[in-house]
């Protein structure tokens, strides 16, 4: 074991050290003791090497096996420290070193361990955003003490032991080739409050607005949160805050109320923020004034205003409006309600979203849009109707069938599905038929008997009587006379219509110009 100039004592010797170290230290405060502290790499499970061993107070056994000391295991890199939970004033730091309860010195194969170890004081874990108290660069073999102390009055809640033995850098011979952590004890003297200063911790920091004085001199190394200058008498600018008012007030409502000491918006938050300090925007989707307004129908909820809640992308289809929360009119859809519905059934059900018609299509349009006519020669709701005998299929309405342009020969009726009543045919039915021999079986298209000609008539209409000296059906029988007969019965072949001129008689069989009579066979 080492004394403090670095001459060997041994253990029964570390008393009067630490006789030496109480005139230093009486006036401080071990502020370390029983404190939070991390060990990086610990060796093994055991909680005989624990972290908090170096600051329990315990010290009497410096063996690495006597349960008061922290011990990692070994690596190229060795980290330690202990949160003092508050930034306080300290003066010195004392460090008890594992020595196995022997002398340090180049007989102890603990020694090389320790060589080139730093001390940091910092405001974090991070001891490079900290001060460096102390980096050895100094000790050897012989030298390096077994208790150590380093003065350093700084401000700091964390203090910090390191050690390295990193690849690629050379060290002094007597280094170890790693390094390990193999501390027994770790006081840290200071003030127990911030804002004092002197031998016994009781001096006011000298200027009033100071938090942080030398330990010593009571110089002021830090101000109170919303002061600065080298006295703290300069008060924070508007918008700035915290010590040394180098933290940025967020978005307050009214930037005169930010808090100089810690940024708190005194009166709310600037619309689109929230938070205390008014630096977190609005979560996605909502907007204004403490974030409680909700964001209305945007394309991308990402594009809403924190500030107005203006979807700055526009609308989602079905709204419109600076925020999308306004839906489309009556009969129209999409996106800035820009598209006009098709014919829906319902005009109300067509959806302001993409225009489909929720109810079904009104009669002549069918689609889920209901925007496309019925094909052509259908009508009527979902195009499940068919035209009648329109006399142009292109002219029946789709809507209801109707035939614009009138009906095909035999039909009637706007629908055109009627047919031509009995005994009629043709165009608008204004034709009659002829002598059919079944008048239903006369063609309501274009007159034609079927079943053929009543008798005395003949052709396809039955229109046309038989010839002179003929009768019956078809026309198929002579008449007695009739070469003299002007026209005969239909059944006994008797001049029933008169003589042809020049013939006289019954059967007309005389001649006006004989005195005989010629009988006609």
């Amino acid at each position: 074991m080492m004394s403090l100039s670095g001459n060997s004592v041994y253990p029964h010797d570390v008393l009067a050290v630490w006789l030496c170290l109480l005139t230093v230290s009486q006036a401080y405060v071990n502020v370390a003791l029983n404190k939070p502290a991390y060990l990086q790499y610990p060796y093994g499970d055991y909680d005989r090497y624990d972290a908090s061993n170096a600051v329990d107070g315990r010290k009497s056994d410096l063996s690495g096996v006597g349960d008061q000391c922290a011990v990692s295991d070994r690596r190229q890199t060795a980290t330690w420290w202990v949160n003092l939970t508050t930034i306080h004033s300290i003066h010195h730091t004392t460090i008890y070193f594992v020595t196995n309860n022997q002398p340090l010195g180049p007989s102890n194969w603990r020694t090389k361990n320790f060589l080139g170890f730093s001390v940091y004081v910092s405001n974090t874990t991070d001891r490079l955003q900290g001060t460096l108290c102390y980096k050895d660069d100094n000790f050897t073999l012989d030298t390096i003490p077994a208790v150590f102390t380093t003065t350093c009055p700084v401000h700091g809640q964390y203090v910090i032991y390191y050690n390295e033995r990193l690849p690629g850098v050379t060290y002094p011979r007597d280094y170890s080739d790693t390094v390990y952590t193999a501390l027994c004890e770790v006081e840290v003297y200071g003030c127990p409050a911030t804002g004092y200063f002197g031998s016994n911790c009781s001096v006011p920091c000298t200027d009033v607005n100071c938090q942080y004085c030398h330990i010593e001199t009571g110089t002021c190394q830090g101000c109170k949160p919303g002061y600065k200058g080298h006295r703290c008498e300069i008060t924070c600018e508007r918008g700035t805050y915290a010590a040394g008012c180098k933290e940025t007030c967020g978005h307050c409502r009214d930037v005169n109320q930010c808090s100089i000491n810690n940024g708190t918006c005194l009166t709310g938050c600037d619309a689109g923020f929230k938070g205390d300090l008014c630096k977190t925007a609005c979560d996605r989707g909502s907007y204004g004034y403490d974030c409680k307004e909700t964001c209305g129908h945007c394309r991308d909820v990402n594009q809403c205003s924190i500030n107005n809640g203006t979807c700055l992308t526009g609308c989602d289809a079905g709204f419109k409006g600076d925020v999308c929360k306004t839906t489309c009119e009556r009969g129209t859809y999409g996106a800035g309600c820009k598209e006009t519905c098709g014919r829906c059934r319902d005009g109300n059900q067509c959806s302001i979203n993409n225009g489909t018609c929720l109810t079904g299509c009104d009669a002549g349009f069918k689609e889920d849009l209901c925007k496309t006519a019925c094909d052509r020669g259908s009508y009527g709701y979902s195009c499940k109707e068919t035209c009648g005998h329109c006399r142009d299929v292109s002219q029946c309405s789709n809507v209801n069938g109707w035939c614009l342009t009138g009906c095909d020969p035999g039909y009637q009726g706007d629908l055109c599905k009627t047919s031509c009543d009995r005994g009629s045919y043709g165009s608008e039915c204004n034709e009659t038929c002829g002598h059919c021999r079944d008048v239903d079986h006369c063609s309501n298209i274009n007159g034609t008997c079927s079943t053929g000609c009543d008798a005395d008539y003949q052709g396809d209409l039955c229109k046309t009587p038989c010839p002179v000296g003929y009768f019956g059906e078809d026309c198929s029988e002579t008449c007695i006379n009739s070469y003299t007969c002007d026209g005969c019965n239909d059944v006994s072949g008797s001049c029933d219509y008169g003589c042809r001129p020049g013939w006289i008689g019954y059967f007309c069989q005389k001649s006006r110009n004989l005195t005989y009579t010629h009988i006609f066979i």
